[in-house]
């Protein structure tokens, strides 16, 4: 454990998260994260179980005086996105998390930190680790696989928890007090290609995009951040204008959730338009460079020659795959008419992989209104069904609706407004947290979320603030102090 990171306040919380990067714990395979949860609480002698999922639930009687106040489920997940740029050598399956402090924040090298929703983690399990700090009863439930499609939320059963209010520890600006989110649909188009002979004439390369900053695909959808794998369709797009381009495969992206920051292809042409090619790729780098100079400031072009490829997509294919691809929709698809700056609905094509006669096309799309989710996720099944690929739609889960009236929303502005003098962002976001889901089992516990600032999540330039983890940990304390008698 990094020395510096053990010696920042509060000194439980960063060590607990210390702890918790050091297990790996990608999405779909929560097994020594949901060991490590179980026997922590078991070695405080306090009540723990593993539901039928994998989720961990660990019970605190209240300290003493709070015994009548209302029982508190804090919630957070388990699983962290693993992504790492290209460049990084690292082995998810086996390493933990190498984190350092650069300033005012803790980051990581060259991988995705695990603040989300590890800072979460760690503050419950430093809160169920005290013996001096005030609280009622308190139900810590820890969650799987938030990341790719919420069925720790999905599989939990009513009837597990007692408390009638859960504070998600979940979001990622320490302004914000979040009331409500979007519900999402995942959509993969998947199918087989006709594979042709390289004329012998032909050269190839690889063409690298990358340097995109990524992010969050719900959250930072509305920044207008570059899409490697749109950015590389275009460019392959363009290229086919002018020149006879042979594509032998594209990788690109990589989690549905985050968006994409590097796209590769491997391609061929005439050996005489080697020198056309140059020209077409630098003008375009100067194009991407250009309208991407706020957003994505590192972008870039890479070529290579490569040798090897003796087999590329038919002509017929190739142009299918390309069009298709371009009239997918990315990004934003509707701004919410009801809540100032809300992206109502949007999507990710996350992920584009295409080699060896079979490819994968991989969405995320994202909506507060189940029904124009649906709009979008149909629009894109019909991109896809044009080009005869077989398309899914899987992994639903339903938006949270807010409710500002809620008693827990007004006793926790409230307490904002006293401790920092200024007014709480009390919002609603699009990403996808699972209260929306936990609720349709606990139809009468107030929910409301909130968190530490968290920079780039999902990305390897996630980072989270120091001074901000203490800002929400005294926030946490003392809106336990205020939770009411029970009624």
């Amino acid at each position: 454990m990094s020395a510096k990171i053990a010696a920042l306040h509060p000194t439980t919380l960063w060590t607990n998260f210390a702890k918790l990067n050091a297990v790996p714990r990608a999405s779909k395979k929560e097994e020594r994260v949901i060991a490590f949860a179980k026997n922590f609480g078991e070695s405080l002698g306090l009540q723990t179980s593993v539901d039928e999922v994998g989720n961990v639930i660990i019970k605190k009687p209240a300290t003493p005086g709070m015994e009548n106040r209302m029982t508190v489920a804090l919630q957070s997940h388990l699983d962290m996105v693993h992504q790492k740029n290209a460049d990084t050598v690292f082995d998810f399956d086996t390493e933990g998390i190498r984190m350092f402090v650069d300033g005012d924040w803790v980051k990581a090298q060259g991988t995705t930190l695990g603040a989300d929703n590890g800072i979460g983690v760690a503050t419950i399990m430093a809160l169920l680790q005290s013996k001096d700090i005030p609280h009622p009863p308190l139900e810590a439930l820890f969650t799987i696989d938030e990341e790719t499609g919420m069925t720790g939320a999905m599989g939990l059963k009513g009837g597990l928890l007692d408390a009638k209010i859960m504070l998600n520890l979940d979001t990622e600006n320490d302004k914000e007090l979040c009331i409500g989110c979007a519900g999402g649909i995942d959509i993969s188009a998947f199918g087989e290609y006709e594979e042709v002979l390289l004329p012998k004439t032909c050269i190839a390369y690889k063409i690298s995009v990358k340097g995109l900053t990524g992010g969050h695909s719900g959250m930072d959808i509305h920044l207008g951040r570059g899409n490697a794998n749109k950015l590389m369709n275009r460019l392959l797009f363009e290229i086919g204008k002018d020149l006879d381009l042979f594509i032998h495969a594209i990788d690109g992206g990589s989690l549905r959730n985050a968006i994409p920051r590097e796209s590769f292809a491997l391609i061929a042409i005439a050996n005489e338009d080697a020198e056309k090619l140059l020209v077409a790729l630098d003008r375009w780098h100067k194009v991407f460079q250009k309208e991407y100079q706020t957003t994505d400031p590192d972008i870039s072009i890479v070529i290579e020659k490569i040798s090897g490829v003796d087999k590329v997509m038919s002509p017929e294919f190739q142009e299918l795959l390309i069009r298709s691809i371009y009239s997918c929709p990315n990004g934003i698809y509707r701004m919410s008419p009801d809540v100032e700056d809300l992206v109502q609905t949007s999507n990710n094509l996350a992920r584009v992989h295409i080699e060896n006669g079979r490819y994968r096309i991989l969405c995320l799309t994202r909506s507060s209104v189940d029904s124009e989710k649906m709009d979008e996720a149909q629009a894109i099944e019909s991109c896809f069904e044009l080009m005869g690929a077989d398309v899914i739609m899987e992994g639903g889960y339903p938006g949270w609706t807010p409710k500002p009236e809620a008693a827990i929303v007004k006793i926790m502005s409230k307490l904002y407004r006293e401790m920092y003098t200024e007014e709480p962002d009390v919002n609603a976001c699009h990403a996808g947290l699972e209260c929306g889901i936990l609720g349709a089992n606990y139809p009468e516990m107030e929910m409301i979320s909130f968190g530490p600032n968290i920079h780039g999540a999902h990305s390897p330039d996630e980072k989270v603030q120091i001074s901000s983890v203490q800002k929400f940990w005294g926030f946490l304390l003392e809106t336990l102090k205020q939770i009411p008698e029970v009624r």
